[in-house]
């Protein structure tokens, strides 16, 4: 199996309550530990840095022992954990960070808790912390948009910018980067997504998650096959939208104040 995050998912488990979870034996295998005792240091490590963030370990580590028959009869206990996602984030923090695995196990998990959060304490926040938050996770998803991109061959600069301005067009009714830009009357320096409200943050930020499984999942390849995709999500998102009964994302108002002005006032409010 290649080496991406799709290696992550496809040992994931659901339970039973709709939770997801992750089997240490199954996660030792993908994270190349030959040995069940080499890879058990690294759970005892990860085990600590929970206790230490006073998480509740059991919580996070549950042991799902197993017994295996033995060669000569009688059976041995295979001791097991099913994991959260928390916990696979704190074991590939404390793995080795030589291996490739490990490095991109590093940033799967943090985005994966990270959104998992943001998901959790969504309904506490303001409409300027769901937009720095949404903003937030654009820009780390937008990376992984261009390494798919790249990966089915939208190679040079000028490219991906065809290429984003497809998602857009398809999103916004035939509109592109610059018919936004003009639309919310923007400077030339000025960034459309840091002008945007939450709600059409939001639609981007599915518009380019959905691409970018699209393209990894059936190993698109070829510039025009590559915006095609990007166009036919982005009209998805707007007709799903549409069925909605949702305002189309160019008829939503446009914030008063950009993300960073946002960011900076945020930042001076007082630690709670």
């Amino acid at each position: 199996m290649p080496i991406n995050e799709s290696i992550f998912e496809s040992i994931m488990h659901i339970s039973d309550d709709g939770e997801e979870y992750w089997l240490a034996r199954e996660l030792q295998v993908i994270l190349e530990y030959a040995e069940w005792r080499n890879f058990n240091k690294v759970i005892e490590k990860a085990k600590i840095a929970c206790k230490n963030a006073e998480n509740g370990v059991e919580l996070h580590f549950v042991e799902v022992n197993k017994t295996s028959p033995m060669p000569n009869g009688g059976n041995k206990i295979m001791q097991d954990y099913q994991l959260s996602r928390y916990a696979c984030y704190l074991i590939v923090q404390n793995g080795d960070p030589n291996k490739e695995v490990i490095a991109l196990g590093q940033t799967y998990f943090a985005v994966k808790t990270r959104q998992q959060e943001l998901l959790e304490n969504y309904p506490e926040l303001t409409e300027n912390q769901k937009r720095v938050a949404i903003r937030s996770e654009m820009i780390e998803h937008n990376k992984s948009l261009a390494e798919a991109a790249q990966n089915a061959g939208v190679i040079e600069p000028k490219d991906y910018a065809i290429f984003q301005n497809k998602g857009y067009q398809g999103l916004y009714g035939g509109l592109g980067m610059k018919e936004i830009h003009a639309r919310k009357k923007l400077k030339k320096s000025q960034k459309i997504l840091d002008h945007m409200g939450s709600t059409e943050l939001a639609a981007n930020l599915f518009r380019a998650t959905q691409t970018d499984e699209k393209l990894r999942r059936e190993n698109v390849q070829g510039k025009q096959n590559a915006n095609r995709v990007h166009y036919e999500v982005g009209a998805k998102v707007r007709e799903t939208i549409k069925e909605l009964g949702g305002t189309m994302p160019e008829d939503l108002p446009t914030p008063e104040k950009s993300i960073k002005q946002v960011e900076r006032e945020l930042a001076k409010l007082p630690k709670k």
